[in-house]
C-alpha cells in the first residue's frame, strides 16, 4: 500500500513539521497531513498507510465538535478534487491531497504544549514513582499506574524547534510574555479535555492524556495544529482498562516498542519498520477513528 511521505506543491512553503507540510496561501494556510511517523524525536524512513487522512479528518471532527468551547483555525477540510481546483487552479494532479488537507486561518502561535492528564501514565507515572509529583503538582501517595486522577491536571511544556520540550517554568512564562494569558490557556485546555473525555467515554474510549496548541486569530485565542488525534493523545479501550499496569493504546506505541527492542541508539538514522508493525499501527489508527466518529476507512 502506497504512502505519502512528502509533498512538493508549486506553492510557497511555510513550514515542514514531523508529520505535516504547510503551505502559505496569503491570508490562509494549506496543511497537508502526510503518512510520516515520528518516534523519539526522529522521523522514520517509512510511513503508515492512510495515517495522514485519518489524523486530518479526526482533527476536523474534534475542531467542529469543540467549536462551542472556543474558536479554532479550521476553515474547511479539503474533501474533493473540485474544492482543491477552486483553491489551487494551477495544480493538475490533486487526488493525493483529498482527505488529508485542510484550509486554516493564519494564527500567531503560542510556543507552549498545553498538556492535560486525566490518568497517571507514561512519563507522568515514571515521574510520580520517583518524586510523588507530576511537574510541580503533588499527588496522593499510593497511586497506581494508569489510575484515574481525582481531577485532570495541567502540565504544560515548552515547544521548541531546536531543543527537547521540558516542563514550563515561571521564568518561561515571564520570558514568553504570557503571564496574563497562562490561566486562560489552563482553563480552556481543561474545558476541552473534559468535554472530549466525556464524549469519548460514550464511544468506549478513554482519553488518558492529550496536548493542545493555541494561537491568536484576529486577537482571539484559538485552537490550532491538530486536535485529539492518536499522535497527540493517549487513547485506551475502556473494555480492556485495568489499573496497575500500562494499557494498550490506539496510537504508535507498537512503533516505539519495536524501536526500543531493535537496538537502535536513538541518535543514528532510525531503521525501517517491519511490515507487521506498519500494518498493526495502521489498524490501530483506523480503529480509533471508527470508534470515535462512527466512520470508517476502507
Amino acid at each position: 500500500m502506497s504512502v505519502l511521505l512528502e509533498t512538493n506543491l508549486p506553492l510557497t512553503f511555510f513550514r515542514r513539521g514531523k508529520v505535516r507540510d504547510v503551505y502559505d496561501l496569503g491570508d490562509k494556510l494549506l496543511i497537508v497531513s502526510t503518512d510520516r511517523i515520528s518516534a523519539f524525536d526522529a522521523v522514520l524512513p517509512c510511513g503508515i498507510p492512510d495515517k495522514g487522512r485519518i489524523l486530518n479528518q479526526l482533527s476536523a471532527f474534534w475542531f467542529e465538535k469543540t467549536a462551542h468551547i472556543l474558536p479554532n483555525h479550521l476553515i474547511r477540510v479539503i474533501d474533493s478534487e473540485e474544492m482543491l481546483r477552486d483553491i489551487l487552479s494551477q495544480l493538475a494532479t490533486l487526488d493525493y491531497l483529498v482527505g488529508r488537507s485542510m484550509l486554516v486561518s493564519k494564527a500567531e502561535r503560542i510556543p507552549v504544549e498545553c498538556i492535560v492528564r486525566g490518568y497517571l501514565s507514561g512519563s507522568a507515572w515514571a515521574e510520580y514513582e520517583e518524586t510523588g509529583k507530576v511537574g510541580d503538582i503533588h499527588l496522593p501517595s499510593g497511586m497506581k499506574e494508569s489510575q484515574e486522577l481525582s481531577q485532570p491536571i495541567f502540565t504544560p511544556t515548552t515547544k521548541s524547534d531546536t531543543e527537547h520540550d521540558r516542563p514550563l517554568t515561571k521564568q518561561d512564562i515571564k520570558d514568553l510574555g504570557i503571564e496574563g494569558l497562562f490561566e486562560e490557556l489552563k482553563e480552556k485546555s481543561l474545558l476541552v479535555y473534559r468535554y472530549a473525555r466525556d464524549y469519548a467515554k460514550t464511544r468506549g474510549i478513554i482519553i488518558a492524556d492529550t496536548k493542545f496548541e493555541f494561537g491568536h486569530i484576529d486577537g482571539r485565542l484559538a485552537l490550532i495544529d491538530e486536535l485529539l488525534t492518536p499522535d497527540s493523545s493517549r487513547f485506551w479501550d475502556a473494555r480492556q482498562y485495568e489499573v496497575g499496569h500500562s494499557q494498550p493504546s490506539f496510537d504508535k506505541q507498537p512503533v516505539r516498542d519495536w524501536l526500543s527492542a531493535s537496538g537502535w541508539d536513538k541518535e543514528s538514522p532510525p531503521p525501517v519498520l517491519p511490515q507487521e508493525v506498519i500494518e498493526g499501527t495502521s489498524k490501530r489508527y483506523r480503529q480509533v477513528y471508527s470508534k470515535l466518529t462512527d466512520g470508517s476507512f476502507g
